[in-house]
């Protein structure tokens, strides 16, 4: 059997809407991307750094991502943009353009921007952060490229989605969504309520993880040590739920997993990726209920008429 064979068979599964994150396998590029399609993945989150880091040169990584066959859901990611002043904001707009472009030469039309965690990020102002992230969404507009803003725990400021979504709000930019931290989320213990104030039109993309301990214990002890595919710790009820509520609300975007996990780097990236198309699975077709006609079901129907 071959690799489109087993994504033919995954996808017929459900799993179309759920990539992998580079970060979650180890070896080159080339044999992650082999991993993800051959373990039934239509899609995948790309590091950046992976492209600037690949032993065979840029140009050669991103000709490596369009022949994988992996429709790149988003691109990862722009980090301390927002809130900055003086030759800090003007040297963070550069890096911004070049992310733009690089994001554009994979094929990618979604960047993320992860809330701010610089020292040197001078205060809280939430339109002071929207106005810069407005500027971000305009230069993004001629490249055809969504930008995501997703709120991480070191955030400075914005450590939380729903502080997150005040800053896109306020903004106000048709090409300015949300990423969701699915994991981080529930680590804050933010109310799933909560999730109601957020429009599924301009929630650009959410990200999955669980975790072997509970998340006070995990903040203690280095998450990277911690985190696992969804239904592997003791987050899976709780991502569930959060799961089915976002689906309720209409959320019909990327589902992504962000695994950073001390063990998957030192194991074959071919079982890992496996471990992540089970996870899918079970997210797709036990949570989510989704399932896609099985094969020659249509002709069958047709030929009962």
């Amino acid at each position: 059997m071959t690799g489109n064979d087993i994504a033919d068979i995954a996808g017929s599964a459900g799993i179309a809407d759920f990539g992998l994150d580079t970060a979650t396998l180890a070896g080159p590029l080339r044999e992650r991307l082999r991993a993800m399609r051959e373990a039934g993945f239509a899609q995948v989150l790309l590091q950046a750094r992976d492209l600037a880091a690949d032993a065979g040169g840029f140009d050669a990584a991103v000709a490596a991502v369009k022949a994988s066959g992996l429709r790149v859901s988003a691109f990862e990611a722009l980090r301390d943009f927002e809130g900055l002043a003086g030759p800090l904001h003007d040297y963070k707009v550069e890096i911004a353009r070049a992310m733009l472009e690089t994001c554009r030469a994979v094929g990618c039309r979604l960047l993320v921007v992860t809330s701010s965690t610089a020292a040197a990020q001078p205060g809280g102002d939430l339109d002071a952060i929207a106005r810069d992230l407005r500027k971000l969404a305009l230069l993004a507009v001629p490249l055809g490229i969504r930008i995501a803003y997703k709120a991480v725990a070191a955030g400075r400021h914005v450590n939380d989605f729903i502080v997150a979504w005040d800053a896109v709000s306020r903004a106000d930019c048709p090409n300015l969504g949300l990423a969701l931290d699915a994991c981080h989320a529930l680590g804050a213990c933010t109310p799933l309520d909560s999730l109601d104030e957020i429009d599924p039109e301009k929630l650009f993309l959410v990200q999955l993880s669980d975790l072997l301990c509970e998340p006070a214990a995990a903040a203690g002890g280095g998450v990277a040590a911690l985190s696992v595919f969804p239904g592997e710790g003791v987050l899976a009820s709780r991502l569930a739920a959060l799961a089915l509520r976002l689906d309720r609300l209409g959320y019909r975007g990327d589902w992504g997993f962000s695994v950073v996990n001390d063990d998957n780097l030192q194991l074959p990236p071919a079982l890992v990726a496996r471990r992540g198309a089970r996870a899918a699975q079970w997210l797709a077709e036990d949570v989510l209920r989704r399932s896609a006609p099985l094969p020659n079901s249509m002709r069958l129907r047709g030929a009962a008429r």
